[in-house]
């Protein structure tokens, strides 16, 4: 799913466009037992708590793609009887009305995630009536002839309040105030099935993490029957063992920024793509040709990359995520330098006396700790005498 098509679905979570009919839901305490269950339907609830779960719901599918959501595929295995799809399938297909299902759905969840302390299992059941679209993208809803349903999952910690004091309205009085336990914004979900080009993919779900430090591997594998992704910080340190294997001898200054520049190129031209640029094995090749790597070292790419690399399903790295996009950071033991990644001309490398330095370029002015500093030649760089 790219960002427009998870958008279109959040846009349904609002009184107006609600397209969910039933809810359920299981709240797990800090022991893996359940302590209650919800199952009614959706409308039925107060205006109040809808408000509220709409916000929940619009959480699960927020964030970045590639680092809080992340777009998963089932193994083929996964999709015959007694797959975690198949399973999945019969879940969505029950309408959340078999409690016999919604209630295996809870115990595979409470197996698998990792969680020591209380939060509340949310499932809700979908029917979107898909408008369809002019060649323009403009919606039509008279045109609409495709229906898409899903289930929406949204696992969420509930936590006790913090202690405190309150301003009793009733007693008029400043008095402790009660202690209760809130559910928290989600932290986990998954929508199922995946909205692709505007229909059902069966094949594929969305998963979300708040933290993809925290993905929660069991859950994603032994519930869910996916591979676990590669978390934002995982693809960044698998990128840059590849090119510090790759390099060897030639990792050198010149052309680490040569490869950054590239790299941030890459992105910027791509930013209006629909969905976020990556990089496989061969486009990583061909940006290690561009920044002028030699032919005898791109030969120990493919090594490099294999070495490192050892899942059968070679990754795809999310090309904002393994880019400097932000700065470009030069950090040695006791120094840490940065620069904005679009003037990495400002910094080279030079011989002097015999040993290399770092050399920045003085073009405007120069504070230290704040203090604008006066004895600044901005003509040749050189310090004046005073």
């Amino acid at each position: 799913m790219n960002k427009k098509e998870i958008n279109e679905i959040k846009k349904q979570f609002t009184p107006e466009r609600c397209t969910i009919t039933r809810i359920c839901g299981c709240y797990v305490d800090g022991d893996k037992n359940k302590k209650t269950e919800l199952a009614q339907t959706f409308l039925t609830l107060t205006e109040e708590e809808n408000f509220k779960y709409f916000s929940i719901f619009k959480g699960t599918l927020s964030g970045t793609i590639g680092r809080n959501l992340y777009n998963m595929e089932f193994p083929n295995e996964q999709e015959a009887e007694g797959g975690t799809q198949e399973f999945l399938m019969r879940l969505k297909n029950s309408k959340l009305e078999n409690d016999e299902i919604v209630e295996e759905f809870y115990d595979k969840v409470i197996s698998t995630y990792n969680y020591g302390e209380n939060y509340y299992i949310i499932l809700v059941y979908g029917v979107y009536d898909v408008p369809g679209q002019t060649s323009d993208g403009i919606e039509n809803e008279d045109a609409s002839d495709y229906v898409y349903d899903y289930v929406l999952c949204s696992i969420c910690p509930v936590k006790l309040t913090e202690a405190g004091l309150c301003y009793n309205e009733k007693t008029n009085n400043i008095e402790s105030r009660i202690r209760d336990w809130l559910v928290a914004a989600p932290v986990h979900g998954f929508l199922f099935p995946a909205f692709n080009d505007r229909s059902t993919d069966v094949h594929g779900l969305l998963y979300y993490t708040k933290n993809s430090e925290l993905m929660q591997e069991d859950f994603i594998d032994q519930t869910l029957g996916c591979a676990a992704p590669l978390s934002y910080k995982a693809q960044q340190e698998t990128f840059q063992d590849i090119i510090e294997n790759s390099l060897g001898e030639q990792c050198d200054f010149k052309t680490v920024k040569t490869i950054h520049e590239n790299l941030n190129e890459y992105v910027e031209a791509r930013k209006d793509a629909p969905e976020p640029p990556e990089l496989d094995k061969m486009e990583m090749r061909k940006l290690l040709e561009d920044s002028g790597v030699k032919t005898e070292t791109i030969a120990t790419f493919d090594e490099a990359f294999d070495t490192i690399v050892s899942n059968e399903d070679k990754p795809k790295f999310t090309a904002s995520t393994v880019a400097s996009t932000k700065s470009f950071d030069i950090k040695m033991p006791d120094v840490v330098i940065k620069v904005k990644p679009e003037r990495t001309d400002l910094v080279e490398t030079k011989m002097i006396d015999g040993r290399q330095y770092i050399v920045i370029e003085v073009n405007d002015s120069v504070e230290v700790n704040g203090i604008n500093i006066r004895n600044v030649n901005m003509d040749t760089g050189e310090i004046m005498e005073e």
